[in-house]
């Protein structure tokens, strides 16, 4: 499935080097024609402890390559512009690589595509009870 379109929600976390906790994200992506666009969410779990960060992707896919950055909104001195790299499975629905900070710090990521149950096994469940 080399050319997935990544459109959709996807639920992720993304590693700290050293023993630092690691932090989970929610991104809502935009795919066009191999272009992403979106946002990330996610409670900061490092530097400002919980605080609510929010994020603009840009960035391409090609094929399975994965490649984007993450601006934070508001623009502040205590996060920078993060690039990632990564790799999309056959499925279309995990995406992992690496992260970096230039000149700073970097780490793994991993985030997935969550299946919507179909709505017939639902209305299925609850007929059940």
């Amino acid at each position: 499935m080399s050319d997935a379109d990544l459109s959709g929600v996807w639920l992720g976390i993304f590693n700290y080097p050293e023993d630092l906790p690691a932090t989970s994200f929610r991104a809502t992506l935009t795919d066009t024609g191999g272009r992403l666009g979106g946002a990330i969410e996610e409670i900061d779990a490092v530097i400002l402890v919980g605080r609510h960060l929010t994020s603009a992707v840009d960035g391409t896919r090609d094929g399975r390559a994965v490649r984007f950055t993450k601006f934070y909104a508001p623009v502040s001195e205590d996060y920078d512009v993060v690039e990632y790299r990564g790799t999309v499975n056959a499925d279309g629905d995990e995406i992992t690589g690496h992260w970096q900070v230039h000149g700073a710090w970097g780490g793994s990521f991993i985030m997935t595509r969550p299946q919507a149950a179909p709505a017939q096994a639902e209305q299925s469940d609850a007929a059940e009870r």
